[in-house]
Parts: structure tokens; C-alpha cells; sequence
């Protein structure tokens, strides 16, 4: 927790990296979804700003579940988003983002999917657990959780993480990588190892996946009346 590293925060209409990347994303004519530090005022926010493949900007989602656990301590540099949830109309389908700790919230998938989305996508740092919490692999866990997400939605998921060590003034993270890929059932369809950068891609039939979604008839047969218990912290419904 270091008050220096709020200098590297830029606003979202003053940011060199996302002016290159509006560059490039209309040059090669690809969505490119970039992860930034935010600054908006006073606040500071875990964001990112959804650019489509012209070039323009689509839209900006702030990180909404903040994380501050050992190697975590997100809570020093970053508000709560308070954009809600967000689905945007891309030249390649229609993305729902969430941001690393948001991905292991059902409701936040769940949303994006009654919202249109048509893939979900998760870019991430995750990594080793440092003291004092217990050694421990999250890796499976972590992967599991969001091909429950592409299961139970069906709806894609790609998953994009860190690799390599940071170390901190206190503890150090070993990143595990592993990025993903899942299809509409929650199977892995490509994948990466735990220490290489590197591109993977799958191909969708989105239309397909939409009238298999459908036929399921998992959306049709909810019961939004019965899930009050989830609109509080208690679990009391009234």
C-alpha cells in the first residue's frame, strides 16, 4: 500500500494507452477490451474501457467487487465500481465484462447474461496466496467457478491472467496464468500453461449457442419472485 502508485492513475478521455489502443484496435479492425487505473476526481477506480473495432470507445465498466486480502489489498487503491454491470453490441457479438474478483460472483454472470451477453469475458491477475494466508492453488478453483458460469448461462467464457512473479515491499505473488477459453457447456476448448504469454482462440457459432440457450429453457423457467434472499446481506427476504 503505497500513496506513489496513485500517480500512475490517468482519466479515462487523458490516457496515452487507451488513445494507442483505439489506434491499433481500428487498424487491425479488432475489439480489444483494456484494463486501466482510473482516475475520476477524487475517486480511483479498476476499469475498462470496451473499444470496438473501428476504433471508437463502446463504453466503461468499473471493476465492482474489490477484493483486500493478503497480496490483495485492492480496498487501498480502488472505489467499488458504480457503473453496474455492462453488455455491449461489438462487432464480434455481444461482451459482458467482468474484472478478476468479479468473476466469482454467479449474480454478476447471471446479470450479464439476462443483459444479452453472448460471451463473457474475465481479464484477471491471480495468482499464489501470500502469507499469512495458508499456502494454497486456487488455480482449479478459479477455473471451475467460471465454466460454471458458461454452464449454467450458456454462455462462453474466456478468461485472461497474469503470469510471472511480482514482488512487493512485504510478500510476493507467483501469477498462475493458465488463461482459458470455455464453450456454452463450461468445457475448455483452448487453453494456456501456467508460465507462457502467449494467444489462444476458439471459433462460436453464436447462433447455434442462442437457440440452444433457448431450447434449454433455462431463462423461461426462472423464478425471480423466489430469489429475494440474494437482494441483501442476511438472507432474509423481507
Amino acid at each position: 500500500q503505497d500513496p506513489a502508485y496513485f500517480d500512475w492513475a490517468r482519466p479515462v478521455l487523458d490516457n496515452p494507452v487507451l488513445i494507442h489502443f483505439m489506434e491499433l484496435a481500428q487498424d487491425l479492425g479488432v475489439v480489444l477490451p483494456i484494463s486501466f487505473f482510473e482516475e475520476a476526481g477524487k475517486a480511483y477506480f479498476n476499469s475498462l474501457l470496451m473499444i470496438d473495432g473501428d476504433g471508437s470507445p463502446q463504453g466503461l465498466y468499473r471493476k465492482s467487487h474489490i477484493p483486500d486480502g493478503p497480496g490483495y489489498q485492492e480496498k487501498f487503491y480502488f472505489s467499488p465500481g458504480d457503473t453496474g454491470f455492462q453488455v455491449w453490441e461489438t462487432d464480434a457479438a455481444a461482451v459482458g465484462v467482468g474484472i478478476c474478483w468479479d468473476q466469482w460472483f454467479p449474480e454478476a454472470a447471471r446479470v450479464m447474461a439476462l443483459k444479452g451477453a453472448e460471451i463473457l469475458l474475465y481479464p484477471t491477475a491471480i495468482g499464489s496466496e501470500p502469507p499469512p494466508a495458508p499456502p494454497h492453488d486456487s488455480a482449479g478453483h478459479w477455473r471451475r467457478v467460471m465454466q460454471g458460469h458458461a454452464g449454467a448461462n450458456i454462455v462462453p467464457v474466456v478468461a485472461s491472467n497474469r503470469v510471472g512473479r511480482e514482488v512487493g515491499a512485504t510478500s510476493e505473488i507467483t501469477f498462475y496464468g493458465t488463461s482459458f477459453i470455455a464453450d456454452e457447456t463450461g468445457a475448455i476448448v483452448a487453453e494456456m500453461d501456467r508460465e507462457s504469454e502467449g494467444v489462444i482462440t476458439a471459433t462460436f457459432d453464436l447462433d447455434a449457442i442462442r437457440r440452444r440457450r433457448q431450447g434449454w429453457g433455462l431463462f423461461r423457467d426462472r423464478r425471480p419472485e423466489l430469489y429475494k434472499a440474494i437482494l441483501g446481506y442476511d438472507g432474509d427476504e423481507e
